[in-house]
């Protein structure tokens, strides 16, 4: 595998624990767990590999819209993950970033995101994004919020605005856009993750679920973005003559 082809940010939608629990005779909770205990194992694969930003989608803001047991297990699950898991990642120099709306999460689960967020800050390893009450279009809408506020109190134009001002206001907005965004669980759709980000990042499925996805299959979607051409728009100089 080329290094110098790497993608410096990998997106992944970590799909499909629910289905491998039931498939086999657990409980979604079971199946919850082991996602956590597999997306610890490719943290440290990505980190390896010295990939700069590696972004997971962990709960959505349609999540909530889930039975309230299921939700307030993810919600005890998320703290306990971080207290269990924070000292090994900060060891491993690992960055930790949490996206999406503080608005609706349990005070006990903002006050252990400003924990890890503070103690890894310095961090110069592995960019760790968790996106938590996280949604592409509600991302948009704050942005624009943002942006309508700041043309309103004069210290944007309103002709001023373009891509580069939205980005600046978006939870990624010093993150690069993710080149490759990765999907497990057989579903073919992004699902409100990332949508201005992955305007042009390379999505690669596969039918595995989260808990059973590994490194040969990381590998083997990493090597075929590096197959890919990517014109953004454009053409190769051999193409265009």
């Amino acid at each position: 595998m080329e290094t110098e082809e790497m993608p410096e940010h990998i997106a992944v939608i970590m799909d499909g624990n629910g289905r491998w629990a039931k498939e086999q005779g657990l409980s979604r909770s079971a199946g919850h767990k082991k996602g956590v205990q597999k997306l610890k194992k490719i943290i440290e694969i990505v980190n390896k590999l010295e990939i700069e930003h590696l972004t997971v989608f962990a709960f959505s803001t349609e999540n909530w819209k889930r039975p309230k047991k299921e939700v307030d297990f993810l919600m005890r699950l998320f703290h306990r993950t971080f207290d269990n898991e924070v000292l090994d990642l900060h060891n491993s120099d690992v960055r930790i970033r949490v996206l999406g709306r503080r608005q609706g999460l349990p005070e006990n689960i903002k006050a252990k995101i400003d924990e890890v967020v503070d103690l890894t800050n310095k961090n110069q390893g592995l960019n760790l994004n968790i996106a938590l009450n996280y949604g592409g279009r509600s991302e948009i809408i704050d942005a624009a919020k943002s942006l309508a506020a700041k043309v309103k109190n004069g210290t944007v134009k309103l002709d001023d605005i373009d891509e580069e001002e939205l980005s600046n206001e978006l939870y990624t907005a010093d993150i690069p856009d993710p080149e490759l965004l990765i999907r497990p669980s057989g579903e073919k759709r992004i699902s409100n993750f990332l949508l201005w980000q992955s305007a042009y990042a390379e999505f690669w499925f596969t039918d595995t679920y989260w808990p059973e996805f590994d490194k040969e299959e990381l590998l083997e979607a990493i090597a075929e973005y590096q197959r890919r051409e990517r014109r953004f728009g454009g053409l190769k100089e051999k193409d265009s003559r």
